[in-house]
């Protein structure tokens, strides 16, 4: 196969850990060829006739040495033309990310096979998803208005309030109604009011770890990686410090998994992040999800090579 990789700049990539260079990896051991480019590399043409879209792009070798890649020149080519795209630009989902996923969704009517779906990126916010699956999640509230998230937080007594749009813990903070700065953090989280976050009640099993569960085409990966706070520390996110520990799935993240897998799936949804605190789904990542080669080295589960099956799976599926 043909492959694109839509992702951040491929000098930026830590690959000791980076997922998308595991699937890369794999995909080059498999002996399927590899472009790579930018979401703002995407362009539409058209006039009298429906057009098509197309990206500036480069093929890639990887060298297993440093650097990990050569490329060759940067070239305009149809998204039609390869057997499968797959999206990996990282958060925040923001207006250009936006854009990205409509000249996406353009490229599969002239059929491009991107992956995940452009309009399943649009449709399941990595945070509101959640409401999708109300049974799994803990008391929750979505809410740019500060006297709500105030009047939740008296409800809770300790929560967390996060903005919908970001990755890695980023803007996260913990809130207890005797905060002193409980007035200037909410103005700061939601921009005096014109911006929606989400409020949780805090979940103690932090401590134990935010569980990345990771869904491939309806199936979940038998591990996940627990990510442990620092010391001192609410987030447990990789990118704020956390230690991952590969562990087994719980009989509940099994039943999580196991529930969302198939309405994942009929979205077009190959590849999915569940997190999970306790016995809570808190979040539902679509865009980027990671941790691939961290529960490949600490178990010798092959993540990578699963992810390659389901995408062989699927462009056969669709020839």
């Amino acid at each position: 196969m043909n492959l694109l990789f839509i992702a951040d700049p491929l000098a930026t990539f830590k690959t000791y850990k980076d997922s998308t260079y595991a699937m890369m990896v794999e995909a080059a051991r498999r002996g399927h060829g590899l472009c790579a480019m930018l979401a703002g590399d995407l362009a539409w043409s058209g006039g009298k006739t429906s057009g098509k879209v197309v990206g500036r792009m480069q093929a890639i070798m990887l060298t297993g040495s440093d650097p990990w890649f050569g490329a060759g020149e940067s070239e305009w080519r149809d998204l039609a033309s390869f057997d499968a795209v797959i999206m990996r630009t990282d958060p925040p989902f923001d207006q250009a990310y936006l854009y990205a996923t409509w000249l996406l969704e353009m490229a599969e009517r002239q059929g491009a096979r991107v992956f995940n779906r452009p309009q399943a990126l649009r449709d399941y916010n990595e945070k509101l998803a959640i409401a999708r699956f109300p049974q799994f999640i803990a008391p929750t509230l979505v809410s740019g208005d500060a006297a709500l998230i105030r009047a939740f937080l008296a409800e809770q007594g300790d929560i967390v309030v996060k903005p919908l749009n970001a990755m890695g813990g980023s803007g996260i903070f913990r809130l207890r109604p005797d905060d002193p700065n409980l007035g200037a953090i909410l103005e700061t989280v939601t921009r005096n009011g014109a911006e929606t976050i989400m409020a949780q009640r805090y979940l103690p099993e932090i401590k134990n770890g935010d569980k990345r569960i990771l869904v491939i085409d309806g199936e979940a990966v038998p591990y996940c990686l627990a990510r442990i706070p620092a010391e001192g520390e609410t987030r447990g996110n990789l990118a704020a410090g956390g230690t991952g520990v590969a562990r087994p799935l719980t009989e509940r993240d099994w039943g999580i998994a196991r529930a969302l897998g198939p309405h994942l799936q009929a979205a077009g949804l190959l590849l999915v992040g569940l997190d999970v605190i306790g016995d809570c789904l808190t979040e539902v990542n679509v865009t980027s999800p990671t941790c691939f080669q961290e529960i490949t080295q600490q178990t010798g589960f092959d993540v990578a090579a699963m992810f390659l099956d389901a995408l062989e799976s699927r462009v056969r599926g669709l020839a």
